[in-house]
């Protein structure tokens, strides 16, 4: 099982594999011509609230981390789906925020790779 992850305003490649969107908002200023996002899985991002709580302020990430993990267990079915994308092959998790360090994909990605 290969999980990678990656900005979504990244040009795609075949090495991306499939390319799963999980963020709640579409990218702003992003066609879907251009952002090649094989399936978007709205609803396993971070809640509306999480997400404004936490506006990337890396100060706040490991309780970000903690409050969307718990977020989580509440949606397996969105969960389940990401491992059976990853099972047929690479999965990319794309996402639109700028840090690439602090956000739901790199969340995600440990969660997946965790298990």
């Amino acid at each position: 099982m290969s999980i990678r992850i990656k900005r979504v305003y990244k040009e795609p490649n075949a090495e991306d594999g499939t390319r799963i969107l999980v963020d709640r908002l579409w990218p702003r200023g992003l066609t879907k011509e251009k952002a090649r996002v094989d399936l978007w899985l709205k609803d396993v991002a971070p809640s509306t609230n999480l997400r404004k709580w936490f506006g990337h302020d890396p100060a706040k990430w490991t309780e970000f981390q903690a409050r969307y993990r718990e977020e989580l267990k509440s949606d397996n079915e969105q969960i389940s789906l990401l491992r059976k994308e990853a099972a047929k092959g690479t999965v990319t998790l794309v996402y639109g925020a700028r840090d690439q360090q602090h956000n739901e994909a790199v969340v995600l990605q440990k969660l997946l790779n965790s298990r």
